[in-house]
């Protein structure tokens, strides 16, 4: 059995700068991962004011959040790999401007599928942009404390940005519109390009071919395997179309896999899983990204229709997130030298565990201060760990020329684990506020005058305190499953991760005798 893995050849020869070139590299890097991480989630707080403006259907609002997760998730593989065959930093910079270029069109769109298709070509470039930025944090740092601070500086901006979001958002369209929470990344974008040629170095390329069918296969089976869930939240788990879906993902997948056996250089080097401890890594990223998007998904929810806080309110109650994890990811990066990193994977999923546990405890007469605020505090401190330890192990013991590929990989994990796990939250969210429905609607039609009830009727929506108990009785439900993801997690910390003596030489900086 392996444990923390050695790098297995010298590493990528890159130039080294001085501390304030070092510190000016890591704050363009750190800020194109925050621009797309970030863009996640600003368009939530935005959504009911495109609907307005577009004309969207309730249906097909969601796709203005899954045309970016879904193509960002999807091709983050191929993004990875284009940064290897083509130079780091010539694709950061052109997935930074096809951003860039895709925000501004979507701010300007006048119509649905305009704002969908720029969503999606968003999604394309930040596939390229993101990778390709934690693959420079490793060619451009030296490995030991330095990397560990850089990687540390990293994972908080990765794990903080989607509360930076919300409350970005919040801003922008209470301010301005909703067009801004685009129009923003434009002047942000094209700063991080003009500042790329001044502070990194370009990386040695590496040749190689693209394996399209493969980025192909991976991102058209995920979509079915999402859309099947969100099917089977609005439709049932025996509508056929839902079925059909599932039954698709599954053959989709499995070509997906043959096709990377088979490719000599395939987007997803599937060796890499045969480590236990990268894909105890991958297994772990995978479960506490379905945690943390459905935590910021459902909270979301609650925070604006059940306490009513304004959407500029509601970023603010999310801004402690950021914070925290950052003491998180600060703590686990100072430490990590002395106790490897699974202690922290360990502590960090018991404490979002918790965290989310105490927040299946919500109800209609909950607080922000007393029933919010502390449980996202032990969550966030948690996920600040995590990430930090997360991303260390998973570029341990990889060859240069694949250092985009697992880059890319673990990116992948995130986006895939935080769309699969938000979609069966939603299925779990959907079944326990219709059962509550059940007793709720009763009980109104019971008290409502004849006006009232002709409205139910017409709109099939619940008034406060009836629709309030619905949507508490399913966002509990949510927590639940979430926790029980970040449970998961700590267990496969507990018993897939191994550390060596050797491994906490190397996270030191020092050299291991016998090279192994």
């Amino acid at each position: 059995m392996s444990s923390v893995p050695q790098p297995t050849s010298a590493p990528e020869t890159t130039a080294r700068q001085g501390g304030g070139g070092n510190a000016m590299a890591l704050l363009v890097i750190a800020s194109c991962q925050l621009m797309v991480v970030l863009d996640i989630t600003i368009v939530n707080i935005a959504l009911p004011d495109i609907q307005r403006s577009l004309d969207f259907s309730t249906t097909s609002l969601a796709w203005v959040v899954n045309a970016y997760t879904l193509t960002f998730g999807g091709l983050l593989l191929l993004g990875g790999r284009t940064g290897d065959i083509l130079g780091r930093r010539r694709m950061f910079v052109f997935g930074v401007l096809l951003f860039v270029l895709a925000s501004l069109l979507g701010g300007l769109a006048q119509n649905e599928a305009q704002l969908l298709a720029a969503r999606a070509l968003q999604g394309i470039g930040g596939a390229i942009a993101s990778p390709t930025a934690l693959s420079l944090v490793s060619t451009t740092f030296r490995e030991g404390p330095e990397r560990n601070r850089a990687f540390g500086v990293f994972a908080a901006v990765s794990a903080g940005g989607g509360a930076i979001g919300l409350l970005a958002g919040g801003i922008l369209v209470e301010w301005l519109n909703w067009r801004w929470v685009l129009f923003v990344n434009v002047p942000i974008g094209l700063l991080i390009a003009l500042a790329t040629p001044r502070w990194i170095r370009e990386s040695e390329r590496h040749p190689g071919h693209f394996d399209l069918t493969g980025a192909l296969t991976s991102t058209v089976g995920m979509v079915l395997l999402v859309y099947g869930f969100i099917r089977a939240a609005q439709e049932g788990w025996r509508d056929a179309l839902t079925l059909a879906s599932f039954g698709a993902a599954i053959v989709v997948l499995a070509v997906f896999v043959l096709v990377e056996r088979r490719s000599r250089q395939p987007i997803t080097p599937l060796h890499m899983f045969a480590d236990r401890n990268r894909a105890g890594t991958y297994g772990i990223m995978l479960c506490l990204a379905a945690a943390i998007f459905g935590m910021f998904f459902f909270l979301t929810l609650f925070v604006q229709n059940v306490l009513d806080f304004s959407p500029l309110a509601t970023g603010f109650a999310f801004l402690p997130v950021s914070a925290v994890i950052a003491v998180g990811a600060g703590l686990a990066s100072r430490f990590l030298p002395r106790f490897g990193p699974k202690p922290f994977m360990v502590v960090g999923a018991i404490l979002a565990a918790a965290g989310l546990s105490w927040l299946t405890l919500t109800d209609v007469h909950s607080t922000y201060a007393g029933s919010v605020l502390g449980p996202i505090l032990v969550f966030s401190l948690g996920m600040g760990m995590e990430f930090v330890s997360l991303t260390l192990m998973a570029l341990s013991n990889v060859t240069p020329q694949e250092t985009g590929a697992a880059s890319g990989l673990l990116n992948a994990t995130q986006q895939v684990g935080g769309s699969l796990g938000l979609s069966i939250l939603v299925t779990v969210y959907g079944t326990a506020s219709r059962n509550e429905a059940d007793q709720q609607i009763p009980d109104y039609l019971g008290q409502a005058t004849p006006a009232e009830r002709l409205r139910f009727q017409r709109t099939g929506q619940l008034p406060a305190p009836w629709s309030d108990e619905i949507l508490t009785a399913g966002v509990s439900a949510a927590f639940v499953m979430a926790a029980i993801f970040t449970v998961l997690a700590a267990l496969i910390a507990v018993m897939v991760i191994q550390v060596r003596p050797s491994d906490l030489e190397r996270l030191k900086g020092g050299t291991v005798p016998g090279g192994v």
